[in-house]
């Protein structure tokens, strides 16, 4: 059997399901996922190995008009990831209309001479005859065939992975088998608790959080020690996130410690801190200090 093996950008607008499907193909969450747009803001290696070969998935931001140095910083990852890949997902919402940024994403790729499979998601939303019309009006717009999916539920991923498989060179395999992303743990930890704000805080709160990693130590009892600290741009963010008497950070520890103990397989200490840096979206050595490089 031919060993295959290749690059694969996932493209597509905000909240289009980009996290979700990558993690639904790995079977494993390591890209954090939200009912709100703008979640992802690093490109994300992700890595899928079987018998026929190796699909190294990158997941991206949104594409997005740059309002601040961190959209910009986002908006240039979905770019890079551009660069050298074998293929491109471009990742469209069933239940929504194929607009302006639809359009401008399309155009990108062609202006990269870049193979592209479309990829129709959140089927599960929809009723045969309306799925049927979808279909249909993307396929007029794209000119390409259409693979309508379920990142959700799983409907199709596996036809989907068979597409990747035949559009693929052959080529080494890259990483390990039991490898499933190059991002350290504590860029996935401090992922996991960004995801949990987003989740459970107001809507003009989880764009300017950041999450650092500052300490991780195993301590003498055996229990794991995390430390991370939670940044805001505002003095009434910081006491939102804290929460009356304490219990929107408990909630967010507890939510965050659950999925960090599944990825370390290990009891774990979670000690959040929440502290006000301001406004700092908008500067670039602050937007580096964050971790967005």
């Amino acid at each position: 059997m031919t060993y295959k093996s290749g690059f694969i950008s996932v493209i597509g607008r905000p909240n289009v399901g980009k996290s979700t499907l990558v993690n639904r193909i790995i079977g494993e969450k390591i890209a954090i996922t939200s009912p709100k747009p703008q979640t992802t803001r690093n490109r994300l290696h992700a890595v899928y190995t079987e018998e026929r070969g190796q699909i190294i998935f990158v997941d991206t931001p949104g594409v997005l008009k740059g309002k601040n140095e961190l959209d910009r910083y986002m908006l240039d990852q979905v770019y890079k990831s551009l660069d050298g890949i074998d293929l491109a997902i471009f990742l469209i919402d069933a239940t929504t209309y194929f607009g302006r940024g639809d359009e401008f994403i399309f155009q990108e790729l062609q202006n990269y001479k870049t193979p592209t499979l479309v990829v129709l998601n959140k089927i599960d939303k929809l009723k045969i005859e309306e799925l049927d019309e979808k279909i249909k009006e993307i396929k007029e717009k794209t000119g390409l065939d259409i693979i309508p999916v379920s990142a959700l539920d799983g409907r199709n991923i596996d036809y989907l992975i068979d597409v990747i498989f035949q559009h693929l060179p052959e080529g080494p395999q890259y990483y390990p088998d039991d490898m499933i992303t190059d991002q350290i743990e504590q860029f996935i930890i401090a992922e996991m608790i960004r995801e949990k704000i987003f989740l459970l805080t107001r809507e003009e709160i989880p764009y300017g959080i950041a999450v650092l990693i500052e300490e991780m130590k195993e301590r003498e009892n055996g229990l794991f020690y995390i430390r991370a600290d939670i940044y805001v741009e505002k003095d009434s963010h910081k006491g939102i996130i804290i929460g009356k008497d304490g219990r929107m950070l408990k909630q967010i520890g507890k939510l965050a410690r659950e999925d960090i103990e599944q990825l370390l397989q290990t009891d774990i200490y979670l000690d959040l801190w929440v502290k006000v840096l301001k406004d700092w979206r908008t500067k670039e050595e602050l937007v580096r200090r964050m971790g967005y490089r």
